[in-house]
């Protein structure tokens, strides 16, 4: 780089604009400092009414993140420095508890410690610079008019050898007071480290939501092309094998046992089909919701069943697929190991939590770690934030509960 470009650079229009950002960094600080001090004024001095001072701290909880955008908005405009947004919890509607929850935010705090740095900061790099600049254009002028008018001459040079110390100086004052301010933005007004772990973990929460949506429609069509592509076939074949075995009866023995058998093995694996379609997804779950399925599930059990449930209102496609899987491979696991008499399955929701639970009166002792059918009910569950427990005491009975969040 040449010295010219080093000049232009020094003197360009990046120190221009590092002057405007500290100039209208005081400009903004006193507003929103102003805005801050009045709402504070107002809950302290209005106490006595109760009233009053909630509403003006939820005011002033709600404008804080308005003042950050604005800050924001200069050092993106002036110093091209994009500070990142901090994420805000819209998840709560009732008011009350969204004012608790935004008092224990340190960041909302970090934001208010900001507004009120700003002014003082901005203030004296405000003042430092207009000291700067303004002296070198006095200086100048006095300079020009001692030379001019003064028959002394020395004190025009000291005037002009100051004001070019001051015009040399000023870039470097607009650097530093720049410099300080971009600090105290990037650490009070940016996400902190936690803040930073939590949109990461919300990302990847997010994510995984979206891969299991995906995974869940994904069952849902192989069921819908093995119902309607590959079942019909193995209908038609093991009905026309039906056919000919009644029909077909005076074929040589050899050729009346194949086709016998061939009719047998045709319906097992219609059979077993079936069972692999309703595993994946069954059609009733998607069409009429949790209840049907489940009393298809307690209908096609190998024991009695007793079943419970309290669901008014649909949960999200994905969480009736995971309650569904739980109750589905709960049974299967009692009439394979737990020698119960009979079994009963509920499920309720109470708000935004989606409870299941089955119990039998077999034998117990049933663990995750013994088998990776209750492994899998574990890894399902967990998939979509839900929580697991399961109590087997030997001798019985056993209990598996789920919560599942519906939202």
């Amino acid at each position: 780089m040449t010295i010219w470009h080093r000049i232009r650079a020094y003197w360009g229009a990046e120190t221009w604009l590092r002057t405007l950002h500290v100039a209208m960094g005081l400009v903004t600080g006193l507003l929103t400092a102003g805005v801050i001090a009045a709402l504070v004024a107002a809950a302290v001095l209005l106490v006595w009414t109760v009233v009053v001072p909630v509403i003006a701290v939820g005011l002033l909880f709600w404008v804080v993140p308005h003042l950050t955008a604005l800050q924001r908005a200069r050092f993106s405009a002036y110093l091209g420095l994009k500070i990142p947004r901090l994420p805000r919890d819209r998840s709560v509607r009732n008011p009350l508890t969204w004012l608790v929850n935004q008092a224990r935010t340190l960041s909302l705090w970090r934001q208010l410690a900001y507004h009120l740095l700003c002014p003082l900061l901005n203030g004296l790099g405000a003042s430092a610079l207009l000291l700067t600049w303004g002296g070198t254009v006095g200086l100048a002028v006095l300079s020009v008019r001692t030379l001019d008018w003064s028959p002394s001459k020395a004190y025009g040079l000291l005037f002009a050898v100051m004001a070019i110390g001051l015009f040399l100086a000023g870039p470097l004052v607009a650097r530093a007071f720049t410099w300080v301010d971009v600090i105290a933005g990037k650490a009070l007004l940016g996400p902190s480290i936690s803040d930073e772990l939590a949109l990461r973990v919300e990302t990847l929460r997010e994510s995984r939501a979206e891969v299991i949506d995906a995974a869940d429609a994904e069952r849902r069509r192989i069921e819908r092309d093995l119902h309607d592509g590959t079942q019909q076939r193995l209908v038609w074949l093991a009905m026309n094998l039906g056919m000919a075995r009644a029909t077909l009866t005076d074929l040589p023995e050899p050729a009346g046992r194949v086709i016998a058998q061939a009719h047998e093995e045709a319906k097992q694996a219609l059979k077993e089909l079936r069972d692999l379609v309703r595993g994946l997804h069954p059609a009733v779950l998607t069409d009429e919701g949790l209840d049907a399925a489940l009393s298809g599930l307690a209908a096609r059990a190998p024991l009695p069943v007793r079943l419970s449930v309290d669901v008014k209102d649909r949960v999200s496609p994905t969480i009736e697929a995971v309650a569904f899987f739980v109750v589905s491979e709960a049974l299967a696991n009692i009439a394979k190991h737990a020698e119960a008499a009979n079994a009963s399955i509920t499920a309720t929701r109470r708000g935004e939590v989606l409870r299941v639970t089955v119990q039998d009166n077999g034998k117990g002792g049933a663990a995750p770690e013994r088998g990776t059918g209750l492994r899998g009910l574990a890894q399902r569950v967990g998939s979509v934030d839900g929580r697991l427990r399961i109590d087997s005491p030997a001798g019985g009975p056993t209990t598996i509960e789920v919560e599942l969040p519906c939202e």
